[in-house]
């Protein structure tokens, strides 16, 4: 029986082994150090030893071909939308007022919509992820061939970014995609936008709140975030002649006078130049029709799904509206 055992253990070893060196594609990794060293000056001698350790993870490639976003709405809202979830927001937001006031100041974005995001990314920092970046993005760059050119060049950010500020690109941890930190920055979005909240020269997401909080200010500001301007409104429609507004893209494309002549009907009014886009989301028997207007589409920026920023928008509306709550009666 023992030795049956041991059989099997040495079997289940080999295969594992042999998946593992097939699975990771050394030439390609080559060319890639090969690159880095031409066009960044990078050692050879450290890319090799980071790559040495690289283990490309089948559980990121799962993770990948099953997301959220392709979940309904009434589903997908019940992922963020939770009491728990607004509560952990205002706990935030208390936390965290002078930043997010101070951020609210400089870049014109309201601290729900930054309570928001940092609460549907990661849950208030809770769940940040447990991967190494380095495995993460290695594992999409060389072995995720739809999109294969994203992720290597998402990597060749994180060595950059790493190298800038001073980083062991062996330590950093993020989500199955190689999202880092509160926000969930990409390498990318990390140099481009990231921000350095107290000036020390040094920014970090992973652990320093105000780091993170400033970083979404700027990120949403870079992406023309309109101060004090609506995001989105419900609205109803009588017949389907409304259908045709459903087109792909999430710009808005329409002006409110065009979609009135569709009989569509506004709950709240707003001028009739004002450019939206008509979005559908989908109720167990029916759906919910919204216009979503600039601020709506930059949320978008942040992550391409209309149910990821209508997430973030309720939300940040219900950790508003408890929020003030609580400061109404504190007062009284």
């Amino acid at each position: 029986m023992k030795l049956n055992q041991h059989i099997f253990t040495f079997i289940l070893f080999f295969l594992a082994f042999n998946s593992y060196a097939t699975f990771k594609d050394q030439n390609a990794i080559n060319v890639f150090i090969e690159q880095m060293q031409k066009k960044h000056d990078f050692k050879k001698t450290d890319l090799e030893r980071w790559f040495d350790t690289v283990e490309i993870k089948e559980s990121i490639l799962k993770a990948i071909s099953r997301p959220a976003e392709g979940m309904p709405w009434h589903k997908y809202r019940k992922i963020f939308i939770t009491e728990s979830r607004i509560q952990g927001g205002i706990k935030f937001w208390k936390e965290n007022e002078k930043a997010l006031k101070k951020a609210a100041e400089k870049y014109g974005v309201p601290p729900e919509i930054i309570v928001a995001i940092i609460g549907v990314e990661t849950l208030y920092g809770k769940h940040t992820g447990t991967y190494r970046v380095i495995d993460a993005l290695s594992t999409l760059g060389f072995n995720y061939p739809k999109r294969s050119k994203f992720f290597l060049r998402e990597l060749e950010s994180f060595l950059l970014l790493c190298r800038n500020e001073k980083m062991d690109p062996l330590n950093p941890t993020g989500s199955y995609a190689g999202a880092m930190g509160l926000p969930q920055f990409m390498p990318s979005s990390f140099i481009a936008y990231a921000a350095d909240f107290e000036g020390d020269e040094k920014i970090d997401i992973w652990s320093n709140t105000a780091d993170a909080i400033a970083s979404v200010g700027n990120y949403f500001a870079k992406h023309h975030w309109q101060k004090d301007q609506p995001i989105a409104f419900p609205v109803t429609a009588k017949g389907d002649q409304y259908k045709k507004l459903l087109t792909s893209g999430l710009k808005p494309d329409v002006t409110i006078e065009d979609i009135q002549k569709l009989n569509i009907t506004l709950v709240d009014p707003v001028p009739a130049k004002t450019k939206v886009k008509l979005l559908e989301f989908e109720q167990p028997d029916t759906t919910d029709l919204w216009l979503g207007l600039n601020n709506f589409y930059v949320i978008t920026r942040y992550n391409r799904s209309p149910l990821y920023a209508m997430a973030v928008f309720q939300l940040s509306q219900a950790i508003l509206g408890q929020n003030t709550k609580t400061r109404i009666s504190l007062e009284e």
